[in-house]
């Protein structure tokens, strides 16, 4: 047993009863007459301990939770565990930050108008956020009630950007640094998730690589540097977050949640000179179907958006690594002598005339998340540019 298995089934717990996206650790604070459960005997985490069952965990939690139940239907926001420390509860970060220091307080047995909004209250991790599409996800994401964890390599531009996103009333966001392609790094993140918020509701994995180049040409180790971004760590984010999500639901069998990688046109159909980007992209969406067929007995849809060019973003547009410069260097527009005109053959690409924008695939992710039936699908987000038999 650790603090990183016990936080997500307190807050899966508490969400059977209140709802609860986040829940904080603190240490042990031995003052604090709060309600307090003693599992210094129980067994190792796995379902069967986590369970509903009388004697099990969960069951456990929310039977000390009862004990202290106040008037008009409120519980304690706050639990201590003897050798683990003080979880204190809220429907927002904030709330549970103030619940936390006052040493606990009270908080309503009932959802709160607006929870049928599709990420309301959730917890959404998101990686690569920092800029571009990733960045507009969770600007998204924040903006219609979610609490955003930006994860990203860059630390001081996550920092940044997280910034941007709390310059408001509410607390909407916070940021890990994270090499999503070292599973080390991945493991640490998802410690430090259920440490700091009790678990996750939504996961996107979007940090994602491309290196143009022909097959004749492409050097082995681009060619492997790609696969690991693009492939490999969305296996290793899906590995460590999931457990998260697994264990909410041991302890609250109504729970649901979500994982969706963000792809591309490119893992639906071939790309020219760009077969590490696109042979990583058709592999993410193999991994999806599989994954979505693995974790659906624990309510956890997978699926995968396929979004088009995003001109707008880094990815295309950076004066020096960017899509439109890459492809200029690489002759992969015949003819083209310039960006400009590398942008515009690829806009013509487009029956509706333009790139896609980050508005485009939040719709896309809001209805995956919001649609409680399919599972294992790529969709296509590409103006029309792909479409799917």
């Amino acid at each position: 047993m650790d603090r990183m298995n016990l936080a997500p089934v307190i807050r899966g717990s508490y969400m059977e009863l209140v709802t609860a996206p986040v829940i904080l650790l603190s240490e042990e604070q031995e003052q604090m007459e709060l309600p307090i459960l003693n599992i210094s005997a129980a067994p190792l985490p796995n379902t069967a301990a986590m369970s509903e069952s009388e004697g099990g965990i969960a069951y456990r939690i929310r039977e000390a939770l009862g004990e202290h139940m106040g008037a008009d239907s409120v519980i304690p926001a706050a639990i201590r565990v003897p050798g683990f420390g003080s979880f204190y509860a809220g429907y927002s970060y904030d709330e549970a930050e103030e619940a936390r220091r006052n040493g606990g307080g009270f908080m309503k047995a009932a959802p709160r108008a607006g929870s049928k909004d599709a990420v309301r209250g959730k917890v959404a991790l998101i990686s690569g956020a920092a800029q571009g599409i990733g960045a507009e996800i969770a600007r998204g994401l924040a903006k219609a009630g979610a609490y955003v964890i930006v994860a990203d390599i860059n630390a001081a531009l996550a920092e940044s950007f997280v910034r941007e996103l709390n310059n408001t009333d509410v607390r909407r966001a916070s940021s890990l640094t994270v090499d999503v392609s070292d599973e080390d790094s991945v493991r640490a993140m998802a410690d430090a998730v259920a440490l700091e918020l009790g678990g996750v509701d939504i996961l996107i994995s979007n940090a994602g690589i491309l290196k143009a180049g022909s097959v004749l040409e492409m050097a082995l180790e681009d060619f492997e540097l790609v696969t690991k971004v693009n492939y490999m760590a969305f296996f290793l984010v899906v590995k460590h977050i999931a457990r998260l999500m697994i264990l909410q639901r041991a302890a609250s069998p109504s729970f649901t949640s979500d994982i969706i990688q963000i792809n591309s046109k490119s893992g639906l159909s071939g790309s020219n000179k760009n077969g590490a980007y696109a042979g990583s992209k058709f592999g993410g969406i193999g991994l999806v179907q599989s994954f979505a067929m693995e974790l659906v007995e624990y309510g956890i849809k997978v699926n995968a958006i396929c979004p088009g060019n995003f001109f707008d973003g880094p990815l295309w547009s950076d004066p020096e690594k960017g899509l439109f410069v890459q492809y200029l260097k690489t002759g992969k527009v015949p003819g083209a002598k310039s960006v400009a005109e590398v942008k515009k053959f690829y806009e013509e690409k487009v029956p509706m005339g333009r790139g896609c924008g980050g508005g485009d695939v939040l719709k896309a992710i809001l209805y995956c998340i919001d649609q409680g039936y399919e599972t294992g699908q790529a969709i296509p987000v590409t103006g029309g540019q792909m479409m799917l038999k």
